[in-house]
């Protein structure tokens, strides 16, 4: 029995074929900026501006894919062992609590250098315990690690409105947050890496915990294809029976998977809490965890393609809010539509085109995707 699709070459299995599902969604998405009355190529060039066209507008651009890594990388991780981790925005925002916690008790103690690390350390541990609940019911019980992970959302977000609004509100205060975290809290810019390079960053949030994210999508990597742990995950996900017969014990893999996905959400919470606001406030994750679940997809969950993924999203985020301001008749929402048609043409349909790009491989290269070369000559 043939296969749907044949084994194309890496590099286009994970670049040229996120590449062209990009460059279909960008042209319908024009098709619907031309609907509104407005002119496509205007809209892009002043989307481009926006995200990349000096260096206060890069320096928001990267603030924003350092949380969109942490959040991808949860997803992919997940993504290896089978399962649909759904929950990274409730994880991320409850590991601002952990966040919370190393700051608002050391920030008077310990320099920023000892206090990130036990950031990361309580952020890590209570998104991973955020997402041990659903793991064992899923392990356990059965229950549907998408249902159980949805749900976990919601009551990540009540727990954190009870606690701002009546635990961790300072007194005399009537805003539901912490008191402002103290200077040995504050995690150091890296404006001046653009600035290296000739850009001009006034002020930017872009901070250190890029480069933390940076290094988690090479460990994800060591991880998922350089460990003895990981080649259980991705047995696991790829054939639960195979597994067993292995002697994976397929309830400790589905624990263990989804704690380190939890991890990587909750340390998104150091990007936004320590790297810009410097207190912990309501909805302050604004839904990056879900973004995280279009970064992995993109991505095709290989952090070489997720780090570009979340830098693209982080463009569009920035660089949607200049095009919003530029061109009145495109709000916001329109682009959340954008967005969206991304995710479409990424996720739901990214073996849309497939056929076609195998079909072309297999004319010039039959050997790139696994057929014989073609005889020349006499019978």
């Amino acid at each position: 029995m043939s296969t749907p699709y044949a084994k194309l070459p890496a590099w286009a299995d994970y670049g040229l074929i996120p590449l062209i599902n990009l460059c279909v969604a960008f042209l319908v998405a024009g098709l619907v900026v031309l609907l509104v009355g407005e002119n496509p190529l205007r809209a892009a060039g002043l989307m481009i501006e926006g995200a990349f066209g000096r260096g206060q507008y890069i320096g928001y651009t990267l603030y924003y894919a350092t949380s969109f890594m942490f959040t991808g990388l949860a997803v992919a991780v997940a993504f290896h062992c089978g399962l649909f981790n759904i929950g990274g925005e409730g994880q991320a925002y409850i590991g601002g609590l952990g966040v919370a916690i190393a700051c608002l008790t050391f920030d008077s103690i310990f320099p920023w250098w000892i206090n990130f690390p036990l950031a990361i350390l309580g952020a890590a541990a209570i998104g991973a315990f955020w997402a041990f609940i659903p793991a064992i019911l899923q392990a356990k019980r059965g229950s549907h690690i998408v249902i159980t992970t949805i749900m976990f959302n919601f009551i990540a977000a009540s727990t954190m409105v009870y606690l701002l609004v009546d635990v961790l509100k300072p007194l005399g205060s009537m805003a539901p947050q912490t008191r402002t975290f103290l200077p040995d809290a504050h995690l150091p810019k890296l404006n001046w890496v653009i600035e290296l390079f000739g850009g001009t960053v006034r002020s930017s949030p872009f901070n250190i915990s890029f480069l933390l994210a940076l290094l988690m999508a090479f460990l994800v990597w060591v991880l998922i294809w350089r460990t003895k742990l990981g080649y259980e995950i991705r047995t696991q996900g790829h054939s639960p029976k195979a597994a067993r017969y292995a002697g994976i014990s397929e309830a400790k893999i589905i624990i263990i998977t989804m704690m380190i996905s939890g991890a990587l959400a909750g340390m998104m919470a150091l990007n936004p809490i320590m790297g810009d606001q410097h207190r912990v406030q309501i909805d302050f994750v604004t839904g990056a965890g879900f973004v995280g679940i279009a970064v992995a997809l993109m991505g095709r969950s290989h952090p070489a393609g997720i780090v570009p993924a979340a830098i693209l999203f982080g463009a569009l985020y920035q660089g949607g809010a200049n095009l919003a301001f530029e061109m009145p008749n495109i709000s916001r929402d329109m682009i959340v539509i954008i967005q969206g048609l991304v995710i479409l043409f990424a996720g739901a349909l990214e073996h849309m085109l497939r056929p076609q790009v195998q079909a072309l491989f297999a004319s010039f290269s039959p050997r790139s995707v696994g057929l014989p070369a073609a005889k020349t000559g006499g019978a």
